[in-house]
């Protein structure tokens, strides 16, 4: 096939169909939602794909597939994969027949994620191999011939790709997709799939007999290459080595780590023939560490030096400061770019006519100094309204808000997506209820999984493939988990929402609100139109009391408010204005405020 242009998630995506892949699952997560929306579009027949409820489900469904004798791919993000944890360490005494791809995107610097981790510790637990692409050619190439890996070795094969690798572009050579299917078969062998202690002790010591075997066959795989220059030298691994690349001196020899685990014997033979070595790598200082068990004698820096940074993304700016601080280059040069002056901060905003917006809006209005946990998704962002106190992980805010409750008590008010609610949040309604917590529980149902590219979940009534399939009742899902009162609230219409609120307020006990209103983009990508509002002028007094609403389709210019062409229709502002100024709009679409500009 010929070379394309491709984001490094597409290429991993084909790459998946180039090994084989029959099996995918997964759970929404930048940076790697785009394998599972790409891989969906572009299944042949026969390959299985769906968005699974969590990540500890998708792996398990995706371990299964691959008991079977499927090759079978799972793709999360790094926090993903701590749910998956579980059953992640003991894959590897279990092992598979079929290949098996644990994709874990790391997000070095945090860009969409609540920490900076580090997947290649997880392979190192769980005895896995571990492949760590700099490049989205190599990502290609690396995710492709994993599944063979997998299967050589009988282990899951831990693919990491970073934010940078996942989200950039470059050209790659496609190669062509296999059309045969395997025929799947499970061998029922309890002593290797019934991890009873007995049977566990037999195979941890088997899956430790596997390590020397696996660093060798990938010194002979050739993912692992240092090149002698000088009696200096750089090691680096993932997308810090083509940092290192822009910036190296000829004379500075250079190895790149992309596999793990590293075979000390190489890293060994390299070390000794240079004075002095620094490592260059994102996350935890995982080659440096294994650089100084093998250096012997020689001098080795890195991030526990303090040469290299530990934490955030590196640049090419960065890794120059790095050598000049070893005095591998006499200056630092590539001074990193500065922002220009006087520019306003652009934090990033809830949408406007976003449900969540009038759903923290209202919970202020009713709770006051209550407190707030809340969650993982859009709706992070009512921090901004005063709305959220704390967010740990997803489905913390239920768990969290009930020891609040159990603990200094007054208004707890938790707040959870539907899909978050689904993924983790179940059980914590579960325990809330069981113990006898007192806190609200405001679903914020906008009927998809937003923040992460709007994927479906099992509330919307679509499959990942677009198949319908039934919708799952969160009512009734609230119920079963035994909250007595439950509530159903179009966030829209702020006078049932804040009664419904203050009912809740009046109540002991866990009551669960469920705010439903389907995301303003979806809604505008199917077309779905309402009347727009706008400000009169005669009777705006400039109180800014929807400006506080927050809505970036509010202005305000000459000491009045106006509404610009991002507003949704909503009408939320209309129902805070105290001077009842708002009203849905009678001009022309030509004649409407623009930001910056009169009507």
């Amino acid at each position: 096939m010929a070379r394309q242009y491709l984001l490094g998630n597409e290429a991993i995506a084909h790459a998946a169909l180039e090994g084989g892949v029959g099996f995918v699952a997964g759970y929404p997560g930048t940076p790697s939602s785009e394998v599972i929306d790409l891989l969906r579009a572009r299944r042949p027949e026969g390959v299985h794909v769906e968005w699974s409820t969590n990540e500890k489900v998708a792996f398990e469904n995706a371990l299964a597939a691959a008991w079977c004798g499927v090759r079978a791919l799972f793709t999360t993000k790094h926090v993903g994969l701590n749910v998956a944890a579980d059953p992640l360490m003991t894959s590897g005494y279990t092992g598979v027949t079929g290949g098996f791809v644990v994709l874990s995107a790391d997000d070095p610097f945090a860009h969409s994620s609540q920490n900076e981790q580090d997947s290649r510790l997880y392979a190192a637990m769980a005895g896995l191999p571990c492949l760590d692409p700099g490049t989205i050619e190599e990502a290609h190439a690396m995710l492709r011939d994993a599944f063979a890996l997998s299967e050589e070795f009988g282990l899951p094969v831990l693919f990491r790709p970073t934010t940078r690798v996942c989200h950039s572009k470059a050209d790659v050579e496609l190669g062509p997709v296999p059309t045969e299917r395997r025929e799947p078969a499970f061998v029922r062998d309890p002593r290797q799939y019934v991890v009873i202690p007995a049977h566990t002790r037999v195979l941890h010591r088997r899956l430790n007999e596997k390590q020397a075997d696996i660093r060798e066959r990938l010194v002979t795989l050739g993912y692992n290459t240092g090149e002698i220059r000088g009696r200096r030298a750089v090691i680096a691994g993932g997308v810090a080595a083509a940092y290192v690349r822009e910036v190296l001196p000829d004379e500075v020899s250079l190895m790149v780590i992309r596999a793990y685990p590293v075979d000390p014997e190489q890293l060994h033979c390299f070390c000794l023939e240079h004075e002095q070595v620094l490592v260059v790598e994102e996350g935890a200082p995982v080659i440096e560490d294994e650089v100084k068990k093998a250096a012997g004698c020689v001098s080795v820096l890195g991030k526990r030096s303090g040469h290299v940074p530990s934490e955030g993304e590196l640049s090419a700016a960065i890794v120059r400061a790095a050598l000049a601080k070893a005095g591998f280059v006499d200056e630092a040069g590539l001074a990193p770019p500065t922002p220009v002056e006087g520019l306003p901060p652009r934090p990033p905003i809830l949408c406007a006519g976003c449900m969540h917006r009038a759903v923290f809006y209202a919970m202020k209005k009713v709770f006051k100094e209550g407190i707030f946990p809340s969650d993982i998704g859009c709706y992070t962002l009512g921090l901004q309204l005063g709305a959220v106190d704390t967010t740990i992980c997803m489905g913390a805010s239920i768990t969290v808000g009930s020891g609040i409750a159990q603990t200094v008590g007054g208004d707890v008010v938790s707040t959870i997506g539907d899909s978050t609610f689904l993924h983790t949040g179940l059980p914590g309604l579960v325990n809330a209820v069981y113990n006898g917590a007192d806190q609200v529980v405001v679903i914020l149902d906008n009927r998809v999984t937003a923040m992460t590219g709007h994927q479906p979940n099992p509330t919307t009534g679509m499959r990942a493939t677009g198949e319908e399939s039934p919708k799952v009742s969160l009512e009734a899902l609230c119920r079963a988990c035994g909250v007595d009162w439950v509530e159903t609230v179009d966030p829209y219409d702020m006078t049932g929402l804040i009664a419904t609120l203050r009912e809740a307020r009046a109540r002991k006990g866990v009551r669960v609100v469920i705010a439903k209103k389907p995301c303003v983009i979806v809604e505008r990508r199917a077309r779905v139109t309402r009347p727009r509002f706008e400000v009169d002028p005669s009777t705006c007094t400039g109180c800014r009391a929807c400006l506080r609403f927050g809505c970036p389709a509010l202005a305000f210019e000459e000491k009045q408010a106006s509404i610009t062409d991002l507003c949704s229709g909503c009408g939320v502002c209309a129902s805070i204005c105290p001077e009842g100024a708002i009203g849905k709009e009678t001009r022309p679409p030509e004649k409407r405020a623009v930001p910056g500009g009169a009507a």
